[in-house]
């Protein structure tokens, strides 16, 4: 590669010439990158690689010049891999093309999500590239997912007919070579009829037979990749039983070439080592169409047809013809196509997928819907506001898949190993040949002993013991109501020391409602909840929705504000009727200049139930204290205790003030409480919980916790929180429930200690039987492995490891049983004022 690579892809950021500039220069100070272009009008750059590895560098640079190279992810559906090395060969074929910045390939998928600079290289050269590395490739499509668990039945299917045939042919081989050690007088019996020499002529034909039917899926496999310097696992079984079969034929057809004393078959071990690994295939087949049932089960609420309104008649159509802004109908029993917002009618809507909530929730005129949730009783007409892969199930489905192919950092280890793990077992096996041939007894022992060592450390298990467990341990989470928007969270999650909580919408309901409010002396009570409520009409904060509520159950009249003014994190104030009205806390109060000591034991009081303080003030006078109760949701004591109980710390971030935050803290019990802290502060809060080495896990709700759940080794954002939450976690609860909090750390705890048994089994298995079926044992104990056993070990290893990752699809944690608070269908009636 001394020309290098051409490749152009897309930038981000660039105004103006200078920016071009600044870009350019960035790029020519990578080493290994030459003949630079940007251009202004495309926004794009075109530069030529030394290597393709430099892509990752010019990316780097870029960005920290302030001009970012766009990225895109591409899926890849990939066949042929069958262990950990094939995952080696894979991800190195893809890091190979100019452009790739990184790949993931997951071996229980079967698939590779590739990071690539935008422009740089399409769907189909990457495919092309691991196809030309031994592994069939293409672009994955949309149903790829769905189709998946139909894939490997079928698969499980062929391979059950190909072990079927295998076993037919391998037993009357078995029982010819080794039926005279398990049944007296059988071996004279051979000799007295067909005779010895007619034994090895049909054991040679159906071992043959084996090889070149059922069989020849690990020769056409194998031998091209041992040619190319890349042998699998294929080329392990390939060379093994090549080996066990040749020396066996020249034993029949040309005894005069070996001493009389070697002349021996080993026709049965091929045939049995072919047929027992076709059967682990098949059990592997089975268990993983099973790891992809999380995605078959969301694919399933998708709703096939729509019933849309065309030229005034509604007609059926495919949903995936269903565009955004179409009208839709929706009739009782049926399932939402697509996500929209009510135009008319009422229904009750069973929105449990999304929430976990059981009970239906009502639907009316301009409210939102989902699709893929169940109508119940009534019909009503909706505009589509999401289509396709825009609707939240597409968004779900989509992080689920994410997150199932992801590459946890313990993978790395794996991967370290088992790049070079075949090489390195083939060279074992040809020292284990060469030492027993010179001090070992016969040398068809040095051939038995050789064939088991290839046979016995196929990596299968290394390559499946993570991936498997992600894929059921993130499907099992998802039933929960549990979104790991990163794979890494898998991880990093199960390693927390402290979980701190956002206290408003998350350890309480987040839809508080005015408790009291107390005028100052010589002010009208009702007169003043008017103007406050006129002021706070013009905010979104929960609080003010609370004391606008109120002043309408009253009967309040509610003038109109204007000149509305907002401080984050202290107050509000506008002009009402010529007068002006500020809200906000005693801090904000303060620094007006106010004198709050009047209110000052009615405020510790009401602090001290947990209920929120804050003041109004006319004309720049106090005018009244306002008290607002935020009641604990009801699985939040449960969830914190259960939390502790697992060895956590529990801190609560608000902007509270210390009294009431600490009651409520007292209320649930959380350990330690960081009040009074304003939207900006969060970050500063968060990183003091940290100190000293501790991973923390954040979790909020609102647009003021994206910055905290950033921050966090993981950001768990309540679901039924706002999107910019959302975007900014690694892990989603769409139940808006700590009961969520709780399932996330079991199930991640589950899936790590879930994979560190099977890496423990994998590798410890191939530790300590290598050794053995090389034959370290039979000077001592006169143990030599047999190649049939070696199979045995070697297909049941694969099948041990995928049927333990199985087992969490029954994991129960300890809360997955609790009712989630979900969102209420109405809202509460308001405490009766003071």
């Amino acid at each position: 590669m001394s020309d290098g690579d051409r490749i152009s892809f897309a930038l981000d950021g660039m105004s103006c010439a200078g920016c071009v500039r600044r870009a350019a220069a960035a790029l020519e100070a990578v080493e290994g990158v030459r003949d630079v272009h940007v251009n202004l009008a495309a926004e794009t750059a075109s530069v030529t690689l030394e290597a393709p590895e430099r892509g990752a560098e010019v990316a780097a640079a870029l960005d920290r010049a302030g001009y970012p190279a766009r990225t895109e992810t591409i899926a890849l559906a990939i066949s042929g891999m069958n262990c950990a090395s094939c995952v080696g060969r894979v991800d190195a074929a893809l890091e190979s093309v100019p452009g790739v910045l990184s790949a993931e390939v997951n071996l229980a998928a079967e698939e590779a999500r590739v990071t690539v600079l935008e422009g740089a290289v399409g769907s189909r050269a990457l495919a092309d590239a691991v196809t030309e590395a031994g592994y069939p490739a293409k672009p994955a499509g949309a149903d790829d997912s769905a189709d998946r668990s139909a894939r490997k039945a079928e698969e499980a299917r062929q391979a059950g007919r190909r072990t079927l045939i295998a076993a037919l042919l391998t037993l009357p081989v078995f029982l010819l070579e080794m039926g005279g050690h398990m049944i007296p007088g059988f071996h004279g019996l051979i000799g007295r009829t067909i005779g010895h020499d007619a034994s090895w002529l049909i054991q040679f034909a159906l071992t043959t037979g084996v090889l070149a039917g059922p069989g020849r899926e690990f020769f056409l496999r194998g031998v091209p990749a041992l040619l190319k310097g890349a042998p699998d696992m294929n080329s392990l079984v390939a060379v093994g039983t090549a080996a066990a079969w040749g020396y066996s034929t020249i034993a029949t057809f040309a005894p005069g070439l070996l001493p009389a004393d070697v002349r021996a078959v080993y026709f049965e071990a091929a045939a049995v080592i072919v047929t027992l690994i076709l059967l682990g295939r098949t059990l592997e087949a089975r268990a993983k169409g099973r790891t992809g049932a999380a995605i078959e089960r969301l694919m399933g609420l998708r709703a096939r047809m729509a019933r849309v309104e065309r030229d005034g008649d509604a007609v059926e159509v495919p949903v995936d013809e269903v565009r955004k802004g179409d009208i839709l109908m929706v009739r009782p029993g049926e399932r939402l196509p697509t996500d929209g917002e009510v135009i008319e009618g009422a229904a009750q809507v069973d929105e449990s997928m999304i929430t976990g909530e059981p009970l239906p929730v009502e639907k009316s005129v301009g409210d939102s819907v989902t699709g893929g949730t169940v109508n119940g009783a009534g019909s009503f007409r909706f505009r589509a506001t999401a289509v396709g892969a825009d609707t939240v199930l597409a968004q779900i489905t989509r992080m689920v898949e994410e997150a199932q192919g992801a590459r946890l950092p313990i993978q790395s280890l794996v991967d370290r190993v088992t790049l070079w793990f075949v090489p390195a077992v083939m060279a074992v096996a040809a020292v284990t040949v060469l030492v027993w041939l010179a001090v070992g007894p016969t040398a068809t022992m040095a051939l038995v002993a050789g064939v088991s060592v290839l046979i016995i450390a196929c990596p299968c298990a290394m390559g499946l013991a993570t991936p498997t467990s992600i894929m059921v341990g993130t499907g099992r989470a998802a039933d929960l109501g549990v979104l790991f928007r990163k794979g890494e969270a898998l991880q990093a999650l199960a390693g927390v020391d402290v979980v701190a909580l956002d206290k408003t919408g998350t350890v309480t309901e987040g839809r508080p409602e005015m408790a009291a409010l107390i005028p100052a002396k010589g002010v009208d009570r009702a007169e003043a909840l008017g103007l406050v409520a006129a002021v706070e009409a013009l905010s979104e904060h929960p609080i003010a929705a609370a004391v606008v509520r109120a002043a309408r159950a009253e009967g309040v009249a509610v003038p109109e504000a204007e000149g509305f003014e907002t401080e984050t994190g202290r107050g509000v104030r506008a002009w009402v009727d010529g007068r002006e009205v500020a809200v906000g806390s005693a801090r904000h109060m303060r620094e007006m200049g106010l004198d709050l000591s009047a209110f000052a034991d009615e405020d510790a009081r009401r602090a001290g139930r947990g209920e929120s303080v804050l003041y109004a003030a006319i004309d720049r006078a106090p005018a009244a204290l306002i008290a607002v109760a935020d009641p604990v949701k009801e699985t939040s004591r449960a969830a914190i205790a259960r939390l502790r109980e697992m060895g956590l710390e529990i801190a609560m971030i608000t902007g509270d003030r210390e009294e009431t935050a600490q009651a409520i803290a007292r209320d649930v019990g959380i350990d330690r409480v960081i009040a009074g802290v304003l939207p900006d502060g969060k970050v500063a809060a968060v990183r003091e919980l940290r100190e000293g080495g501790r991973k923390l896990a954040f979790v909020g709700d609102g647009i003021n916790d994206a910055p905290a759940l950033a921050e966090a080794e993981v950001g768990v954002a309540i679901g039924t929180g706002t999107d910019v939450a959302m975007e900014s976690a690694d892990v989603v609860l769409m139940s808006g429930d700590l009961a969520g909090v709780v399932n996330a750390v079991e199930v991640s705890k589950a899936t790590l200690r879930n994979i560190r048994q099977n890496l423990v089994w994998a590798f410890g298995y191939n530790t300590a039987l290598i050794p053995v079926a090389a034959g370290v044992l039979y000077p001592a104990m006169g143990l030599l492995l047999s190649p049939m056993l070696a199979a045995g070990a070697m297909a049941l290893s694969s099948v041990f490891v995928l049927t333990n990752a199985l087992r969490l699809r029954r994991l129960k944690p300890a809360m997955s049983e609790a009712k989630p608070a979900g969102r209420p269908a109405a809202a509460p009636a308001p405490a009766p004022a003071e």
